[in-house]
C-alpha cells in the first residue's frame, strides 16, 4: 500500500529539497512539485515527493487517522527499529 503521508516542513536548501517532520521520522522531500511550500508547512509526502500543500487542520486529522492504524505505520514510516525487522 503507497500512502501521501502529511508532513510539516523542517528546512529547504537551494535545490528545494526539504527535511519533513512526519510523527517525529523525519525524511528528505522533494518540493520541486510545490514550489509555493515554505518553511513550516505541511506537505503530503508521496514517493520522496511533496505533491500538495495542506491545512494544518487536514494534516492534523490525516495524521491522528494514521496513529489509530500502526501496522501501516510501520511499513509507511518505520524507525530505524522496524526497518531492520523488515528488513
Amino acid at each position: 500500500m503507497c500512502l501521501a503521508v502529511p508532513g510539516k516542513i523542517q528546512s529547504i536548501d537551494a535545490s528545494r529539497r526539504a527535511t519533513v517532520d512526519m510523527l517525529g521520522v523525519t525524511r528528505e522531500a522533494s518540493l520541486r512539485l510545490v514550489p509555493e511550500a515554505q518553511v513550516g508547512d505541511y506537505v503530503l509526502v508521496h514517493a520522496g515527493f511533496g505533491i500538495q500543500v495542506i491545512d494544518p487542520e487536514e494534516a492534523h486529522e490525516t495524521l491522528e487517522l494514521l496513529r489509530e492504524m500502526p501496522d501501516v505505520l510501520v511499513y509507511e514510516l518505520p524507525s530505524k527499529d522496524d526497518a531492520a525487522a523488515l528488513a
